[in-house]
């Protein structure tokens, strides 16, 4: 779990044995949330599906809310991994290839990573459910700014703006894909990453 956010959990589990144990609680709450979804979701739920006493979640988590955050950390922080390792592989040499990547990345969790398609980075929960001072879109707005930094020249405040802006567009874009269909409209997926790279190239240069 990342150190940059306040931590939902009551206690860091020290013990190996404790932290897989909060993982399981976190992979169950993920089943649950793509069979249920976030409203039917109960601490009860989790401990079942995950094996241990209710007693045991409460150790760890206060509440449903805080166990999803700590899953919707936990996403972030695989997406954020997932993407400076892309990147370092690939090099690119064009910043249309980073945004390609990012979005590739994202597509990915939301087709393959239980829970995710449900809660995404946590809006369906809070709209400040990862940090009580920003909202969601700029935690990952700020996250990706740091990890681009490096490939593309342009001034720090101009960058992190313009990335900000266009994870707002594709959200609501990448919504109406999922939408239309579960696994992603690939026309408007399409049009996602033109829309994209044209507001990109407006602001960052061709």
């Amino acid at each position: 779990m990342s150190d940059t956010q306040a931590t939902p959990l009551r206690r860091r589990p020290v013990q190996q044995r404790s932290a897989k144990r909060v993982e399981q609680m976190l992979d169950a709450s993920a089943q649950l949330i793509d069979e249920v979804g976030y409203d039917a979701l109960t601490t009860t739920l989790i401990a079942k599906r995950a094996g241990v006493a209710v007693g045991s979640l409460y150790q760890f988590f206060p509440d449903k809310r805080a166990v999803v955050q700590a899953l919707t950390q936990r996403n972030l922080d695989r997406f954020v991994a997932s993407t400076n390792e892309r990147l370092a592989g690939e090099d690119p040499s064009h910043w249309w290839d980073v945004v390609d990547s990012i979005l590739d990345i994202y597509l990915d969790m939301h087709r393959s990573v239980p829970g995710f398609a449900k809660v995404h980075f946590g809006d369906v929960v809070d709209r400040q459910l990862l940090d009580e001072s920003r909202d969601n879109n700029k935690v990952i707005a700020d996250s990706l700014t740091e990890l681009v930094r490096k490939y593309i020249d342009t001034p720090g405040e101009q960058l992190s703006l313009a990335i900000a802006v266009a994870i707002e567009m594709a959200d609501a874009l990448l919504k109406f894909a999922f939408h239309r269909d579960p696994q992603g409209d690939q026309e408007i997926v399409d049009e996602t990453k033109h829309v994209i790279k044209l507001y990109l190239a407006s602001r960052l240069g061709e």
